[in-house]
């Protein structure tokens, strides 16, 4: 069922109308990062150029928590999920925090 659900950054979706609104939902993830990936960011952070573990560490945590801001909108019963943004903090020097959220709603096709 989440695989339904369509995720856009819109408040509204061209073609479609809302035609309920169940609310905020969100999926959160936290992970560490590994003392071998930390090492390697610090001597690449010597040089310059993008940290290839951190930039998979980050991308594999916005897909996981957009897939459970996804199940908690399926659990709502929506189809949907309008105005979905993404929020990022460090926690404790060596963890990342991913937050998506977003309004879930139950969506149709304009006639």
């Amino acid at each position: 069922m989440k695989d339904e659900i369509i995720v856009v950054t819109m408040n509204d979706i061209p073609g479609y109308e809302v035609v309920e609104v169940y609310g905020e939902v969100f999926g959160v993830l936290t992970r560490s990062r590994n003392a071998l990936s930390s090492i390697g960011a610090g001597f690449k952070s010597i040089v310059g150029g993008e940290i290839g573990a951190y930039t998979k560490l980050l991308t594999d945590s916005r897909i996981e928590a957009t897939e459970r801001m996804k199940q908690s909108a399926a659990e709502k019963g929506a189809n949907a999920v309008i105005a979905m943004r993404f929020d990022t903090s460090e926690i404790g020097g060596n963890m990342n925090e991913v937050a998506a959220y977003g309004t879930a709603v139950s969506i149709r096709k304009k006639s």
